[in-house]
């Protein structure tokens, strides 16, 4: 089929036009270069290093362990779990149940070394940085305004805006969360070099704490506010001291910056670890913010962050950045390309799904699913 070109000037005007907006914005380049993300964008992107240097915490190994069972696919029927990861795009998974690994499986050239971004995971991260913030008095409460830390969004009419307003996606931002505009804030807060000055940018539509919307502005926001309350230190050396130590992560990790020198942290997305590192995190708020014997969070903070609370315009299914798949105690991270840290406590269980892309599943009835098995 011929294709009629547009005349010579107007292909001319067409290039001038993307030369002009892709050099006044690095990011529009970048989003047309590497366009929707991917699980490999953690190595374009600088970051700052994690590590553990102290003992390593360890699951233990069965040779019983119990795969879950066969599932249906609308093309195949009933299929091996297997199979079923695999086709849906599945690079790790796990099923953690009372400390002991009872499945463990990659897929797609992937193995227990294999480094994945957590993309939204991180959001749920961040907010328990928050939590330690506060028990180490370096956060007074959730009911401060934002202003308190950033004082620059005073213009733009943050005064009433809480740290909870923020942590429930009820702030009432304006923020696109669309991912196939290379000009709105989402391109320019994934691929744009200035976090600190986008943040200070952002604007709201509607008054804080009348309807929760999920937008990817909000945890940014917290972690400019976590940059200024820890001053002298960044949000990666406060996560290592926080977490990855004392958890006993089992590898080194990173967390993506917005630029190479000064960079600030993708409070948002991007902490890029291993399936059984990012499970530890599950287990810690499994035996709510305890780690063997340790108080890591306020027992208060994770029973906050994983009710169900629909006061002040929240969701029931969204909590302090950690989602709610059912009322009945499960709770979840997530992240875009189908990352995921499924807790049910009443079950004494953890479930990882790390992919490519989420494929045709749906995970959190998958993993409430397996649940029910155990």
């Amino acid at each position: 089929m011929f294709i009629k070109r547009p005349p010579h000037k107007s292909r001319i005007l067409i290039i001038l036009f993307f030369l002009i907006g892709t050099f006044a914005s690095c990011k529009v380049a970048r989003f047309v270069y590497y366009n929707f993300a991917d699980i490999d964008d953690y190595k374009i992107f600088p970051s700052r290093e994690l590590h553990n240097a102290g003992p390593k915490f360890y699951f233990h190994q069965t040779d019983k362990g119990k795969s879950p069972k066969n599932i249906h696919s609308e093309q195949q029927g009933e299929i091996p779990f297997d199979q079923y990861l695999e086709e849906n795009n599945t690079v790790a998974f796990m099923v953690i149940h009372k400390d002991t690994i009872q499945y463990e499986k990659y897929f797609k050239g992937y193995d227990k070394a294999a480094i994945v971004p957590s993309f939204s995971m991180a959001k749920s991260v961040t907010s328990i940085l928050i939590g330690c913030a506060i028990k180490d008095g370096l956060i007074k409460s959730v009911d401060e305004p934002v202003t308190n830390y950033i004082p620059e969004l005073k213009e733009n009419g943050f005064d009433k805006v809480t740290l909870e307003h923020l942590l429930q996606m009820t702030s009432g931002l304006e923020f696109n969360e669309g991912y196939s505009n290379p000009f709105g804030e989402v391109a320019t807060f994934y691929y744009g070099t200035n976090l600190r000055k986008a943040t200070t940018k952002l604007k709201l539509k509607r008054a804080p704490g009348e309807a929760f919307e999920y937008v990817s502005g909000n945890p940014q926001i917290l972690g400019l506010v976590l940059e200024r309350a820890l001053k002298t230190k960044n949000i990666t050396e406060y996560l290592q001291e926080k977490l990855w130590q004392p958890l006993g992560m089992e590898y080194d990790a990173s967390w993506s910056l917005d630029r190479k020198k000064d960079g600030l942290e993708k409070t948002f997305c991007c902490i890029n670890a291993r399936a059984r590192d990012f499970a530890k995190i599950g287990r810690l708020y499994l035996n709510k913010g305890n780690w063997n014997g340790q108080q890591i969070v306020p027992e208060s903070w994770v029973k906050q962050s994983t009710k169900v609370d629909t006061s002040k315009g929240s969701a029931w299914y969204y909590q302090y950045q950690w989602w709610l798949p059912t009322k009945s105690g499960d709770f979840m991270a997530a992240g875009i390309l189908g990352q995921y840290i499924y807790v049910n406590p009443a079950k004494d269980l953890v479930i990882v799904r790390l992919g490519k892309n989420k494929g045709k599943a749906d995970w959190d009835q998958i993993f409430v699913k397996i649940a029910a098995e155990y």
